[in-house]
């Protein structure tokens, strides 16, 4: 590799001990940061981080042996010719898999400082990822101006209509690059959320699975996928249903027949829905009359959940419980009546009308 490509006495000025070492020290503070401040993670996230930790080890061991190999080649070369050709672009591999080092390791301190702010749900990877692209970007561009000595400005500048170009093609795709930074930076939703998008008579409800840097997927009632353009989320109205200390309230509705003792009814179904353990006990559950017809007595008993996605099974519960409570107190349900009469009107009624 010849002199006038590369800046060979900078390249090997960057490959000593003393890099190493802090790239070294640099793992270890992220490890020792997952120590102290995550141990409180569910086991999950604990095999998914040290997953992470297992990748980035594995690198940076072969770092470690690409070094000592460098070393010893750059202390050989000069008894053997034939390896001062060879040593440049070794000592280029040793730098460019140190650089991916230095980004795994940087990126693994961004996702535990994001995580520990989200523990419950988990982290996004689409700013992860954003910040791996960014740091990964400006790598580039100072290995190519310090290593082989060029000038990126002029470059930049002249490529200025192809950018234009590209940008106009990408138009879509960073729009909803853009969109998705911005939703995660207003936090109006995290993964694990429940959430209703609504756009004009577009609408669906789901549980947030992933954020993308062009999409948000969320799991539906029925296990399907959903999934939205970061474009459309930001323009459309959206409805959080797991919001931090505040339950979601729900509803189900009791019909009595008349002369049913409504007081006794309410109390029956009140004591049912609280005895449900999905259902919070402050605020306690309450029932009140509803409406009044010809038929029956309507009442509603309204009670507090935490659980958006296990409403349909808890109002399950609500209607056995109390459907049992009644049934065991005699308390008899409203039947639909329906009267029939065989008689038609006179003539002389028909002419008087």
């Amino acid at each position: 590799m010849s002199e006038s490509y590369i800046k060979i006495e900078k390249l090997y000025g960057l490959l000593t001990l003393e890099p190493f070492i802090l790239l070294g020290c640099l793992i270890a503070l992220t490890w020792t940061f997952y120590r102290i401040f995550l141990k409180d993670a569910s086991e999950e996230r604990h095999r998914s981080i040290r997953l992470h930790y297992k990748q980035l080890m594995r690198h940076f061991v072969i770092l470690g042996f690409l070094f000592l190999f460098f070393i010893f080649m750059q202390s050989v070369e000069g008894q053997f010719n034939t390896l001062t050709s060879f040593t440049p672009y070794f000592a280029f591999m040793t730098f460019l898999w140190g650089n991916i080092v230095f980004v795994k390791a940087s990126r693994m301190i961004v996702l535990q400082y994001l995580f520990l702010g989200s523990m419950k749900h988990g982290v996004p990877v689409l700013l992860v990822n954003i910040f791996s692209l960014i740091l990964s970007i400006v790598l580039l561009f100072w290995s190519i101006n310090y290593v082989f000595g060029l000038a990126l400005g002029p470059l930049l500048a002249t490529s200025a209509a192809a950018s234009v170009i590209l940008g106009l093609a990408l138009q879509d795709t960073l729009g909803n690059l853009f969109a998705g930074i911005s939703l995660q930076l207003d936090r109006n939703f995290e993964i694990g959320d429940w959430l209703e998008i609504a756009s004009g008579i577009q609408r669906a409800t789901g549980q947030v699975k992933e954020i993308t840097w062009r999409s948000t997927t969320l799991v539906g009632f029925s296990d399907e996928l959903i999934t939205f353009p970061n474009r459309f989320m930001a323009n459309a109205q959206i409805s959080n249903f797991s919001p931090p200390e505040n339950p979601i309230v729900r509803s189900q509705v009791f019909r009595l027949a008349y002369g049913a003792d409504v007081e006794l009814a309410k109390q029956l179904l009140e004591r049912a829905v609280a005895e449900i353990g999905d259902i919070r006990g402050i605020p306690a559950p309450g029932t009140y009359i509803a409406n009044t017809t010809e038929n029956w007595i309507e009442l509603k008993v309204y009670y507090f959940i935490d659980n958006f996605g296990s409403q349909y099974g808890i109002g399950d519960k609500v209607y056995t419980r109390g459907l049992e409570a009644l049934t065991a107190a005699n308390i008899k349900l409203a039947r639909q009546v329906v009267e029939l009469s065989d008689k038609t009107p006179s003539l002389s009624a028909t002419q008087e009308t």
